[in-house]
């Protein structure tokens, strides 16, 4: 069973609340502005998706002052919650909140997978997260049931660039690492359901 942080009323728990219990757990759960979230258990494509970018990136970033974290690194955010993003890049030297090093406070990409069942509310609130956050230059939502990334590109505190990727032989510029990557290598043995095609075969 996953720790979970008492709420008091009226009073949110503090991150410090979170991480005490937190590191000793074997499970892991995101930290809320009131509450904590478990993370539910990634499925095949999922973590065929978030595994061909790390490779991808990984590949390339080689020999870059770069670092690359999957799955399991908590990101501090701005307006204080902790999130465990699907793939975080650091362009530069990482910063944490203490000596653990196990909550990023300066990620310069942030990446999640999402499928059609993820709520639209949760899916909103984390971006807007990070969007918020002062290091973060390029934000990432990509389906794993369906070939489409959203790409967003920081131009300045106040303006972001908003990209949509929705066929294979797209390619997405990722400038703030000087890197480019694929929709062919997100999405490498990842199979989707075609239902429109089965009922059009159907009728």
């Amino acid at each position: 069973m996953n720790e979970k942080v008492p709420n008091q009323p009226g009073k949110p728990p503090s991150i410090e609340d979170y991480l005490t219990p937190e590191r000793a757990a074997s499970a892991k759960n995101e930290f809320g502005i009131a509450r904590t979230a478990s993370r539910v258990p990634s499925n095949r494509w999922h973590s065929l998706i978030v595994s061909n970018m790390a490779i991808a990136l990984g590949s390339r970033l080689s020999g870059n002052k770069c670092e690359i974290y999957i799955s399991n690194m908590r990101v501090k955010m701005k307006n204080s919650p902790s999130i465990f993003p699907d793939l975080v890049v650091v362009s530069g030297e990482p910063a944490f909140a203490d000596q653990n090093a196990d909550l990023l406070l300066n990620p310069t990409i942030a990446i999640d997978v999402f499928s059609s069942q993820t709520n639209s509310t949760d899916k909103t609130q984390r971006l807007e997260n990070f969007l918020a956050m002062e290091s973060i230059k390029e934000c990432i939502q990509v389906k794993e049931d369906e070939m489409r990334i959203e790409h967003f590109s920081k131009q300045n505190a106040k303006q972001w660039i908003y990209r949509i990727y929705n066929e294979r032989d797209d390619v997405i510029s990722l400038e703030s690492i000087n890197l480019k990557l694929s929709l062919s290598e997100v999405y490498a043995q990842v199979k989707f359901r075609q239902p429109e095609m089965a009922s059009k075969a159907a009728s």
